[in-house]
């Protein structure tokens, strides 16, 4: 069976990758400087466009895994600390008919500065698309399946209220061996669903269940 469409809303960005904002510190856009370092790290990009679609998904979050490309401290610009980049390669369709190659491009939020991008949002490189506008359509397609779309909200929800008879059960014991690991560990086997989560909001649920579920 065959990967779905995920599909959401072309928004408008910062214009920063394009070089098109008037306040970015790059007039010739992040993007056209940053190409010519990722074909020497061994990801040609010659196809796609000096700039980025910027997709929403909103209200659901994305979940990313297993990356085609991998770039750890890539040293771009005097102007930036170096930056971490992932890219996955996926199907783009912006109508009916042409599906087109292009990538997921993600810059780690952990070593970006500047231009936070919201967890509702991705940036796709492709070749330039016509007649697209801030508000169309626009769906992405990868046959492996590391691109999910995550209900944060309510899975947070689910696993507070799943940890709560747990915690009952066995008061201050259930936090007293708590580590990432160990909590991943359990999870894949208990709750596995949970791990779509980020560890920044799993670490926020378990401090709510701490604060809800123990004795003071």
């Amino acid at each position: 069976m065959n990967a779905e469409w995920l599909t959401g809303r072309l928004c408008a960005g910062h214009g920063v990758a394009s070089g098109t904002s008037n306040e970015s510190p790059y007039p010739d856009g992040t993007i056209r400087m940053q190409f010519p370092v990722f074909n020497a790290l061994g990801l040609d990009l010659s196809g796609c466009y000096f700039g980025t679609l910027n997709i929403d998904f909103a209200p659901l979050e994305i979940s990313l895994s297993t990356p085609d490309h991998l770039f750890e401290k890539v040293e771009w610009t005097d102007l930036h600390p170096p930056e971490t980049f992932s890219f996955w390669q996926v199907e783009i369709k912006a109508t009916e008919v042409e599906v087109l190659r292009g990538w997921i491009y993600y810059p780690h939020p952990e070593t970006k500065e500047r231009h936070w991008q919201s967890p509702t949002t991705l940036e796709l490189l492709a070749p330039r698309l016509s007649g697209v506008e801030p508000g169309c359509t626009i769906s992405l397609r990868d046959e492996q399946r590391r691109i999910k779309l995550v209900d944060t909200i309510r899975l947070r929800a689910r696993l507070l209220e799943f940890l709560k008879f747990r915690v009952l059960a066995s008061q201050q014991t259930f936090f007293e061996v708590d580590t990432l690991a160990k909590r991943q560990q359990w999870l894949s086997t208990m709750f596995p669903e949970a791990l779509q989560l980020s560890e920044q909001d799993l670490d926020r649920v378990w401090t709510q269940a701490r604060s809800l579920y123990t004795e003071s």
